[in-house]
């Protein structure tokens, strides 16, 4: 039988440390969270690769837990303080909305699958996480009554400007994902400021767009 526990610590030895990961608290939530637990019996011998598994979803819209590098970087440029508010668009079974609330005081997740975000609730209410809230939602739309956020964290890419989530940010509040509107895609983070956003590139990446934050199929003559 696999040794989950030593599976994790292998994870962040091996993927996570070396990636320049240096923020103790998500090294420690990394240990701590057992990413088997989002991801069916079939999948638990692949949970810690460093692989993007798909964890189900209907026609297109599939879901995917990303690989543990680049959740992990995108936690460390969220810049979570533990009084924080904090949106995981696009959540699948809640694996980095799992992560956020060993961070924050409070973590929302939208997820656009019934059965999923019923999944997701049951596994973070046995892991004993009640900071955290799962909505039905589309991932583009967010959650608005529940904002605003200081910090929105994309659980995969995007092909579009994700405008709505940008207004549920509070001043000073940082959005971080893939952004797939040029190619290859970058990981980014959007800070608002008063009057404006500003934006920094992290690096290279290669995650699966996000349902309802793909690009409109350009017409064809």
């Amino acid at each position: 039988m696999l040794d989950f526990a030593r599976a994790r610590q292998n994870m962040v030895d091996g993927q996570i440390r070396p990636s320049s990961v240096t923020d103790w608290r998500i090294i420690d939530a990394m240990r701590a969270v057992p990413r088997e637990a989002f991801v069916s019996d079939a999948q638990k011998a692949m949970a810690y690769l460093d692989l993007d598994l798909d964890v189900g979803g209907t026609g297109a819209n599939h879901h995917f837990l990303l690989n543990p590098t680049f959740t992990a970087r995108m936690l460390q440029a969220a810049e979570i303080s533990q009084g924080d508010r904090v949106l995981v668009a696009g959540g699948a079974t809640g694996y980095v909305a799992a992560l956020a609330a060993k961070l924050a005081e409070r973590v929302v997740t939208t997820i656009d699958d019934e059965s999923m975000a019923a999944r997701a609730t049951a596994t973070l209410a046995a892991l004993g996480l009640r900071n955290v809230v799962v909505r039905v939602a589309q991932c583009a739309d967010g959650a608005a009554s529940d904002g605003p956020f200081d910090a929105i964290i994309l659980n995969g890419a995007t092909e579009i400007e994700p405008t709505k989530l940008y207004e549920q940010l509070r001043i000073g509040g940082r959005l971080v994902g893939a952004f797939a509107t040029t190619r290859p895609q970058r990981a980014t983070v959007v800070t608002r400021s008063h009057c404006d956003f500003g934006t920094r590139v992290l690096f290279d990446a290669s995650v699966p767009v996000l349902p309802s934050l793909t690009r409109a199929p350009a017409f064809v003559f």
